[in-house]
């Protein structure tokens, strides 16, 4: 059966709008999924797509520049992103199965956040930049070379498909502590990496 020009060309691309109910809920730390590795995905399908559809839409509700599966309970290898927030003519990207192939050698230090620890933010040192091989939402190989923000928002998803969170990389224990006392989270989840 022959498909249209719109069929084989569709991409994943939601309104950046808020909605004030998400289809997912955002796991926090403590939670058993967030330290799970997740599983690469076989098929990517429209299932996939819908899972990234609703993956961008719990991001933009809260507020975030990047989302993978697990954060939101799925073990799947996948991953969104998008740091243009504001523009709403920007796509997304939508990272499956990422693996990075090539970290540079130099390094810096920058503040972290992530949307299973609300409100917690701290330095984490990471490769500058990366480069990393995907399938995109129609199952197509893709590679990409990133630095900046993009390449730590890259670094920072990834993690989450190992079971890492960015707690895990914080050098500055008593910041760490600190920030976890004042805004309720358990020392006890974090799985320091040394």
């Amino acid at each position: 059966m022959a498909r249209s020009a719109e069929q084989v060309n569709r991409t994943v691309h939601v309104s950046k709008e808020p909605l004030a109910e998400p289809p997912l809920a955002i796991r926090t730390l403590g939670a058993q999924e967030l330290r799970t590795a997740a599983r690469r995905i076989s098929k990517v399908d429209e299932s996939v797509r819908d899972l990234a559809r609703d993956m961008l839409h719990s991001m933009y509700a809260a507020r975030g520049i990047g989302l993978a599966a697990p954060q939101v309970g799925v073990n799947k290898q996948l991953l969104v992103i998008d740091l243009d927030l504001d523009e709403a003519a920007t796509p997304p990207l939508v990272l499956i199965n990422p693996e990075i192939t090539a970290a540079s050698a130099s390094f810096n230090s920058y503040e972290e956040g992530c949307l299973s620890i609300p409100k917690v933010y701290l330095e984490v040192v990471r490769p500058s930049t990366v480069e990393v091989s995907f399938r995109d939402d129609q199952g197509r190989p893709r590679r990409l070379k990133a630095d900046g923000l993009l390449a730590r928002c890259i670094q920072h998803e990834l993690d989450h498909l190992e079971g890492v969170l960015f707690v895990d990389r914080v050098t500055d224990q008593h910041s760490l502590d600190e920030e976890l006392l004042q805004h309720g989270f358990d020392r006890n989840h974090v799985q320091s990496l040394r």
